[in-house]
């Protein structure tokens, strides 16, 4: 069984640090070998693909844009009306994730339209995203990427999120039937944080999605601090679980640090001291 590979998110650790270029060069620093960003538009990709080179650090993942934050969106990929706007951003992602050496882009599906029934829009909102999915599974095989969809939860994060469960991500994936296109997992699927939520029965929902998986995250439940912090998620289990199903994807830290971000990595380094990997003194 091999180890698990871990990429820090740069948009969740290292807080203190201003912009993502230092967050980068931190993590490096802390024996990173891989790192994520959730949105990094505010920089040019020039300036953040030198600062990861200099880090030695391989970028894994990056989100598309969000679309206008004042106006509430968070993300655009099912939202009935803003096609053109999905596939701008879907160019504008592609490009960071070229010039970044990225080879995945988390392709949000974005938010319930507000005051409207979820119920209602259910079936509107899911013709939209297929259609723009199919749209974004071509363009990325063009670069060679691939596209995940992380279902995010309903009951604590982003009440109006439209993708709220792996099993409504696994059957959209499966009606868009692309294999370029891949499951998130957040907090272990869809972010083990994310599915622990809403819907427990996180050893057998891995076992039963991993195969669908491009990418894993994790934060404890329900704080969503590091996997160290108290709360409900036994992450040494999890992660043998994870090694045990083969899983070869990266694990993404994408977690509130609750102190300093490097004391707050001492279950990373005892994980890689287990390993026996070099990382484990930095």
């Amino acid at each position: 069984m091999a180890p698990l590979r871990f990429s820090a998110n740069v948009s969740w650790l290292f807080p203190e640090l201003p912009s993502l270029a230092a967050r980068l060069r931190a993590a490096g620093s802390s024996g990173f070998e891989a790192a994520e960003v959730g949105w990094p538009y505010a920089e040019p990709p020039e300036a953040l693909a030198r600062a990861a080179r200099e880090a030695g650090l391989q970028l894994v993942l990056i989100n598309t844009p969000q679309g206008d934050r004042e106006k509430g969106d968070m993300g655009l990929g099912a939202v009935p009306g803003r096609q053109a706007a999905f596939r701008e951003g879907l160019e504008q992602a592609v490009l960071y994730a070229k010039a970044l050496g990225c080879p995945r882009i988390h392709l949000m599906a974005g938010r319930v339209p507000q005051g409207a029934d979820r119920a209602a829009v259910r079936g509107e909102m899911e013709t939209v995203f297929l259609e723009n999915l199919r749209h974004a599974a071509g363009v990325l095989a063009q670069e060679n990427l691939v596209g995940l969809l992380e279902p995010i939860n309903t009951r604590i994060t982003d009440p109006q999120y439209f993708l709220d469960t792996p099993q409504q991500a696994a059957a959209i994936l499966q009606k868009v039937g692309r294999p370029n296109l891949q499951l998130q997992m957040e907090s272990l699927p869809q972010d083990v944080f994310h599915w622990q939520i809403m819907d427990g029965n996180l050893t057998g929902n891995i076992r039963e999605f991993l195969p669908i998986v491009g990418h894993v995250q994790v934060a404890q439940v329900p704080g969503r601090g590091e996997p160290s912090s108290p709360g409900e998620l036994n992450f040494p289990y999890l992660f043998q679980v994870l090694e045990d199903e083969g899983y070869k994807g990266f694990v993404g830290c994408e977690y509130q640090p609750q102190g300093d971000t490097v004391e707050g990595l001492s279950w990373l380094r005892s994980y890689w001291e287990k390993q026996g990997h070099p990382q484990a003194g930095q």
